[in-house]
């Protein structure tokens, strides 16, 4: 999240210099309406006098009126005024109020419907819908699932006991657990039990937020995290029989991140770095 106006800077420090932007990089961004640029810089129209999110659906100007600068305070500070299709000054509101109900779905003592958690950020429901679904790259009701069953996995392997990791996660009966299990790879007793006669093969890959290892079973994804190794997963699960995946199971995990959705930059980067995992474990469960 960008500093607000009060923030200052420390005179004994030298000042933050914004990374410079590639005109290059931001033109072929505007031209594909990226939306994954929303938020970086902002787009100026010279011939309209206006400044837009790369994402703008507007139709595209002529390259030589284009220009781009950091954000719409500077766009301003030039004389231009915010475009009324696309809002480019909300997309930091925005962020927030994604980051905010995130920061809700979080917690495990309570359970949102889809009117509450809007209401409590400002929004209304069908718009909030559309907007967390487009920053976040999942929707609420998914982020939601993903949570409670990382919850359950979690005090699986602290306490062992299926039944109680049931409620704590916030499940409200076993049916919706077991139907969510999936996500594990197993069954919940052998995730227990520490991976017990389970064979998981594991790999790392590149993304856009950094390496990350993916660990499966014969029914699927079981585990994923970033800037993690082999030693991580055996201390996971330390009753399974850990191997290097082969050609297949690679192709596999590559699918699986090929698919997840890259949530939108304006967020933190440790809440876009769990929501690219979050919709990887979508995707990995609905390719069961």
């Amino acid at each position: 999240m960008p500093h607000g106006s009060g923030h200052r800077t420390d005179p004994r420090s030298p000042a933050t210099t914004p990374a410079p932007i590639d005109p290059d990089i931001a033109w072929a961004a505007f031209t594909r309406r990226d939306r994954a640029h929303d938020g970086r810089f902002v787009v100026t129209v010279s011939s309209t006098r206006i400044y837009c999110r790369p994402s703008c659906a507007a139709r595209r100007p002529r390259r030589e009126h284009v220009g781009f600068l950091a954000d719409g305070a500077a766009a301003r500070a030039a004389g231009y005024r915010a475009c009324r299709r696309c809002l480019p000054d909300d997309v930091a509101r925005d962020a927030a109020a994604v980051t905010r109900a995130l920061a809700l779905l979080d917690d495990a003592g309570r359970t949102w419907t889809l009117a509450e958690l809007a209401a409590a950020v400002g929004y209304a429901p069908h718009h909030f819908q559309r907007l967390f679904t487009r920053v976040a790259g999942i929707s609420p009701a998914g982020y939601a699932r993903d949570r409670r069953v990382a919850r359950a996995a979690t005090v699986l392997q602290a306490e062992g006991k299926v039944t109680g990791a049931i409620y704590a996660a916030g499940y409200a009966s076993p049916s919706r657990f077991y139907a969510d299990a999936a996500a594990l790879g197993m069954t919940p007793a052998a995730w227990a039990s520490g991976g017990a006669d389970q064979r998981v093969a594991w790999c790392v890959l590149p993304t856009p937020l950094g390496a990350l290892l993916v660990a499966q079973t014969a029914r699927g994804l079981c585990h994923v995290g970033f800037d993690e190794a082999a030693e991580t997963l055996a201390a996971l699960l330390p009753a399974a029989t850990l191997v290097a995946a082969d050609a297949r199971e690679r192709a596999g995990a590559t699918r699986w991140v090929k698919a997840a959705v890259p949530p939108d930059a304006a967020l933190p980067e440790a809440r876009r770095r769990a929501l690219f995992l979050a919709t990887m474990r979508a995707a990995a469960k609905a390719a069961v």
